[in-house]
């Protein structure tokens, strides 16, 4: 029997691994069905899951007063269709207004903002600190009309991300009622069927898992909403139009580590340019002191040191899953990442630490 050095091992299984994504690219017009597929199964169980752990603490806080999961869950599912009802009764139709009015208006922002560059450029106070032979204003217009296009087109494919969910809603809810109901018998299943001698490992990891997921997104969550408050007293103070819709994508969008706050910004920043050059000045001051606020006070008490991960970090892994899976990618690397790296731990530890310390 033929026995393999471990570098010719290492390089046969590289060499296979590519082998398989060079055959996968040839012949991945076959796999569109099934990845139409896979995406509507995927997209149901990520948002259930997502509601799960933000869910999960309630239905632990009821049995603590003695009321039976099934009763918890049901008493919960009525409480989120009673919210439910309310912001579709009461805050869509503010936002749909917005946003129709938005759109309307949309083509005269270009125009409007042309104008208010050409006030800002006769300005003292600016041409004291900007002298206009040194500087090319219309170079600003043209990175601004830019940053509205991408913002646009970006603020698209969220909405259309968003609206995708309706094919899916009556899916999650089914999910979702099993999750909470039978969610917490998942490891013990996976603990059973592990090797015996990997078992207390595997509880561990499994613990680990559900600790970081919890976290990061019942924290995440808490983080967005403190956010959109902060940038919702600003934006009504300054009185800048359309303040609850922006605010709203605001918050949606910055569930995307910096990518989010920063596309986000864009519309804001070009919608207050639109009403004034102060408004401007006055919303992207909000938006600065609201995100130091986030990152400096809240995400700090909120997250503590569970979520250690360099802002470098973040910002690599965010860009190239949005360069590989888009926007559902970009949302989901970041919890996708710490348990990996959960993983990555645990495999050195019990496999590479000791040859490792030994070399």
């Amino acid at each position: 029997m033929i026995k393999f050095t471990r570098s010719i091992q290492i390089s046969l299984l590289v060499s296979l691994l590519l082998l398989i994504v060079f055959l996968y690219s040839k012949i991945s017009h076959l796999f569109v069905p099934l990845n139409g597929l896979i995406q509507t199964i995927f997209i149901p169980i990520l948002l259930s899951a997502f509601l799960y752990y933000l869910l999960r603490p309630v239905v632990a806080l009821m049995l603590k007063y003695k009321i039976k999961r099934i009763f918890s869950i049901l008493i919960l599912f009525l409480i989120l269709g009673a919210m439910l009802v309310w912001f579709v009764l009461a805050m869509l139709p503010i936002l749909q207004r917005q946003f129709i009015s938005l759109l309307e208006n949309a083509p005269s922002f270009f125009e409007t903002i042309g104008k208010q560059l050409a006030v800002l450029q006769e300005n003292d106070i600016i041409n004291s600190i900007i002298p206009a032979n040194n500087f090319d204003w219309s170079t600003v217009s043209n990175y601004i009309n830019k940053g509205l296009t991408s913002a646009n087109a970006y603020l698209g494919s969220l909405f259309s991300f968003i609206s995708n969910f309706t094919i899916v809603l009556f899916i999650t809810p089914i999910i979702l009622f099993f999750m909470l109901k039978d969610g917490e018998k998942l490891p013990a299943v996976i603990v059973k069927g592990s090797p015996k001698r990997f078992k207390k490992d595997v509880k561990e990891m499994l613990g680990e898992f559900d600790n970081v997921l919890s976290n990061f997104i019942v924290g995440r969550v808490l983080v967005n909403l403190a956010l959109g408050v902060l940038m919702y007293i600003g934006f009504l103070i300054i009185d800048l139009p359309y303040a609850l819709l922006l605010t709203t994508i605001a918050v949606i969008a910055n569930f995307i580590p910096f990518v989010g706050a920063i596309v986000s910004s864009i519309p804001i920043v070009i919608v207050g340019l639109v009403n004034s050059p102060s408004t401007a000045i006055w919303a992207l001051v909000i938006i600065l002191v609201a995100q130091q606020i986030q990152d400096n006070f809240i995400a700090p008490y909120i997250f503590g040191k569970q979520l250690n991960i360099h802002p470098l970090t973040t910002i690599i892994v965010v860009l190239a899953a949005g360069k590989i899976g888009g926007i559902i990618a970009m949302i989901i690397i970041i919890p996708a990442y710490l348990i990996i790296k959960v993983i990555a731990t645990k495999v050195y530890s019990l496999f590479l630490k000791e040859k490792w310390e030994s070399l």
